[in-house]
């Protein structure tokens, strides 16, 4: 948790090959799972929000591979400690492949 925006960057750079300036968060945790950087850019420059949890620790997501991408939900669960193993996803509808609307 000793880097900012210059080792972060590198690590999104290098680690992940994308671009911090692309708009996307990217979080970074310590081992303890008790400290959590987010890096990302608001249009005018690049931003670092840091957590620090006086008990308890961060729950992070099932990770396959280097990275895994959240949808704003799943990254405000990850900030209110919400346990990942607890959560079940329900069914939503979708429309079928095939389904083509009708022009009126």
């Amino acid at each position: 948790m000793r880097r900012s925006f210059t080792g972060l960057c590198g690590m999104v750079r290098d680690g992940l090959r994308a671009d911090p300036c692309s708009g996307n968060l990217y979080c970074f945790r310590n081992k303890r799972a008790d400290k959590l950087k987010i890096l990302y850019f608001d249009r005018t420059g690049l931003a670092i929000w840091y957590k620090r949890l006086e008990q308890g620790r961060f729950h992070w997501p099932p990770v396959s591979g280097d990275c895994v991408e959240l949808n704003a939900a799943e990254v405000a669960f990850l900030l209110e400690g919400v346990d990942w193993k607890s959560l079940k996803r329900h069914k939503r509808f979708s429309l079928p492949a095939r389904y083509s609307p009708t022009k009126i």
